[in-house]
């Protein structure tokens, strides 16, 4: 039987109020890691709406970057390396570039989904930094989602909505830009975590919100199984506020 627990909930009046108050929570939880085992691993989304919290963390005084390793959520196949609109790219460009003294392992698709889950290896991350899909999903983990997958990493053919949502978010010029395919971390390995910290604003988010925090646990709302973990912290706006 699932044990479920109610995230705990911060709403903030906007999105750079919320960018320093997950990312204060978000600090707090990598020196904690460090002070006990000398190193922190973090897991990262790369989106829009983690830009602020993202840009704040980078600034965070006392942290000592250099005992923190950083991997990524997911990565389209099928663009070049250089593409801007890659996910390990934005990460650079929005924050690994400011935290120069961290070790980042960059997800390359071409390498296949196994590759990346060897590298990851079974050890808990310290810290999940996530955000949610307009349709509530986990990095591309679209409804249905598997929430007991025993692969730590997959290919992935992405929905119809995940794809609309990178030209409204301006990543792509046209539906047809955007890949179909790519490769994600499961669920079961972003929940096999010490903590998860979600920043997610916007008022497109807003059903995902309250789908995640009042539907049935259930894969048509990928968000949902964030309450089979014990300590998920969700960083809102007042525009995602259900």
């Amino acid at each position: 039987m699932t044990v479920e627990h109610a995230p705990r909930v911060v709403t903030c009046s906007d999105r750079t109020e919320l960018g320093r108050a997950a990312s204060a929570a978000a600090a707090e939880r990598l020196r904690k890691a460090i002070a006990t085992t000398g190193r922190a691993r973090l897991m990262l989304a790369a989106a829009p709406s983690q830009t602020a919290t993202l840009a704040a963390l980078a600034v965070e005084p006392d942290l000592d970057w250099s005992r923190v390793e950083c991997f990524h959520m997911d990565e389209y196949v099928d663009l070049t390396p250089e593409a801007p609109q890659s996910f390990r790219n934005w990460l650079r460009r929005n924050f690994l570039d400011k935290v120069p003294q961290a070790t980042f392992h960059p997800l390359a698709p071409e390498d296949g989904p196994d590759t990346y889950a060897e590298l990851i290896g079974d050890e808990p991350f310290d810290l999940v930094l996530f955000g949610l899909g307009v349709n509530g999903h986990l990095a591309f983990n679209d409804p249905p989602a598997d929430f007991d997958d025993p692969a730590a990493t997959k290919r992935v053919a992405l929905d119809e909505t995940s794809r609309r949502q990178q030209v409204d978010e301006g990543n792509f010029a046209q539906l047809t830009d955007v890949p179909t395919h790519a490769i994600t971390v499961t669920i079961p390995r972003l929940l096999n975590a010490h903590a998860l910290i979600g920043s997610v604003p916007g008022s497109v988010k807003r059903q995902a919100v309250h789908d995640t925090l009042t539907q049935p646990i259930d894969p048509n709302y990928p968000g949902t199984a964030l309450r089979t973990h014990p300590d998920v912290q969700l960083f809102l706006d007042t525009d995602s506020t259900p």
